[in-house]
């Protein structure tokens, strides 16, 4: 991707500069004085580097605690990475992905536009992934040029409304307000825990609600509870790993208990970051984004990445990830008993996914939502890969698969619909999808319209 297109992805798919873009457009459209639009745009830019740099805090302190584990019980099988496959399949949809991507976002502008799904994404990186893994499914179904373009587009604007659309309702739980949107590929997990807190959650109380004793009043603090399950979880995976293997292949000759407290307190430092940044994020983009959507797309609301929601509910974040490592677990020895492909659950994965589920499930159904809800994520992510192997082998790149669940669903249907009906019938059956939105958006407009009358 060189030239204009290796520009263009540059910019987009970077967070920070997205949404520093999106605070100026929206305070230049307020006729914001010169010095705020400034200073807002900066500290929001920051604010997402803030975030972005402690999300690489928190995957390099997990990454040797997977390796330690793998080691350590003798696990073998493919872990799914979302880099891994797109570093790999760039090379050769590289400019297919560049053009759906820029386009894609057009196309989710307009369809918050003219329908009733207003929500603009603006997490870049995943969008990025998303607008790979379509690129190849449809160059893999025969399709070129300008239909390959204007139907991965299409595809891409679509699941950019609908994904953080799915989580709404259960994101106004969270945050309580319809000022912002979630914005990760992994809303099926994170409404299916919500919907379980609903079911199972009645009268549960919430992870942020620990009755202690006043001896241990200090664990209320989220940043030393955290400290020190994670310490726990460390030295135990550690241990099991066993000495010689860590301070060969990991610390670097540090002693492995030194090794592993410090990524776990890496871990909680990466947290701490990311609820400040998310802070800096919030009270800059929302208040910005009211020209937007007063000036371009009436109504809308940013969709912002997974860690938007950690600060709400810190102790269901970790009550998230261990539930949701532990149903990553459990479906990896189901998986093998049934002779499928055993798929070992990664780390980073589960920490974000589940910690994000643990939180929606919280939000509606207490300790117990954020418990099974994050478990329930644990296990989806763990078979969803599974079925989207098929149409990764394709590629080559049968030892790796993505990881969220969004990315299984839409690469699972996309696969389907070319395999059954051809390129012509997925560009038909896409274009359908956005007429009936719209329609639907009109007749829902209409009876609110009458509602509102009466």
């Amino acid at each position: 991707m060189n030239g204009i297109l290796g520009d263009i992805v540059d910019f987009i798919q970077e967070p920070s500069v997205l949404v520093g873009i999106i605070v100026l457009v929206g305070l230049l459209l307020q006729k914001k004085a010169f010095e705020d639009i400034v200073k807002a745009t900066l500290k929001a830019m920051v604010g997402f580097v803030v975030i972005s740099a402690s999300a690489d805090v928190i995957s390099a302190s997990l990454a040797p605690f997977g390796e330690m584990f793998q080691y350590g019980f003798n696990i073998n099988g493919v872990i799914p990475n979302n880099e891994a496959v797109v570093a790999l399949a760039i090379k050769d949809y590289g400019q297919a992905t560049a053009l759906i991507m820029a386009f894609g976002m057009l196309a989710n502008i307009l369809i918050a536009r003219f329908t009733k799904f207003k929500n603009i994404f603006l997490t870049g990186h995943v969008t990025l992934y998303m607008a790979c893994m379509v690129a190849v499914i449809l160059s893999v179904s025969g399709m070129t040029g300008v239909q390959l373009v204007f139907t991965g587009a299409l595809a891409l604007g679509i699941i950019m409304v609908l994904s953080p659309a799915m989580c709404q309702p259960f994101m106004k739980d969270v945050t309580k307000n319809d000022s912002v949107a979630l914005g990760h590929f992994s809303s099926v997990g994170y409404a299916c825990a919500g919907l379980i807190g609903r079911a199972v959650g009645k009268n549960s109380k919430s992870t942020e609600e620990m009755n202690v004793p006043k001896s241990l009043s200090f664990l209320r603090d989220s940043v030393v509870s955290i400290s020190i399950t994670m310490l726990i979880l460390y030295i135990v995976v550690a241990i099991a790993a066993g000495a010689e293997y860590v301070e060969t292949n990991l610390s670097g000759g540090q002693n492995f208990i030194v090794f592993s407290m410090m990524q776990a307190l890496k871990f909680a430092a990466g947290f701490i970051l990311i609820q400040n940044g998310v802070r800096l994020v919030l009270n800059e983009i929302v208040p910005a984004f009211r020209g937007i959507a007063t000036k371009l797309v009436p109504n809308s609301r940013p969709a912002l990445d997974c860690p938007i929601v950690f600060p709400y509910a810190p102790n269901a974040v970790l009550v998230g990830f261990i539930s949701s490592f532990i149903g990553g677990i459990v479906s990896m020895f189901a998986l093998g008993a049934m002779g499928l492909t055993i798929v070992i659950p990664g780390v980073v994965p589960h920490f974000f996914c589940g910690a994000t589920a643990g939180v929606f499930g919280n939000a509606t159904g207490g300790r117990r939502g954020a418990i099974l809800g994050a478990f329930f994520n644990g296990i989806l992510i763990s078979f969803l890969p599974v079925g989207l192997l098929p149409v990764l082998g394709n590629l080559g790149v049968a030892n790796s698969t993505f990881s969220d669940a969004d990315f299984a669903v839409v690469g699972i249907v996309l696969g389907k619909l070319q395999q059954f009906f051809g390129g012509n019938g997925v560009t038909i059956a896409l274009v359908g999808i956005v007429a009936l939105m719209i329609i639907y958006s009109m007749i829902s407009g209409k009876k609110k319209a009458e509602t509102t009358a009466e």
